[in-house]
């Protein structure tokens, strides 16, 4: 069955930094910080776009493989979600 983790933006960190997931998983991001944040993915399978202050960004990941990830706005927020095969 899927399930959804949960990554929150605050004091200019992904918490947690690193997730580990199963293939169909998906992510909410939180922003807790008064400024926006984007999560975008370094291969560009995903991007959030800005997320202000108490907004979510969700995305499900379908395929196996690791994610590194960061913000565009800050580029020394980085991030990595590492997805499992499914069964």
């Amino acid at each position: 069955m899927a399930t959804t983790h949960q990554v929150s933006i605050e004091n200019m960190t992904y918490n947690p930094n690193s997730l580990s997931v199963t293939a169909g998983d998906t992510v909410v991001w939180t922003n807790k910080m008064s400024m926006a944040h984007t999560a975008t993915a370094d291969d560009g399978s995903f991007d959030s776009g800005s997320i202000a202050r108490n907004k979510t960004f969700s995305h499900t990941f379908n395929s196996a493989g690791a994610v590194p990830y960061h913000c565009d706005f800050h580029p020394d927020m980085m991030g990595r979600i590492d997805v499992r095969a499914s069964g």
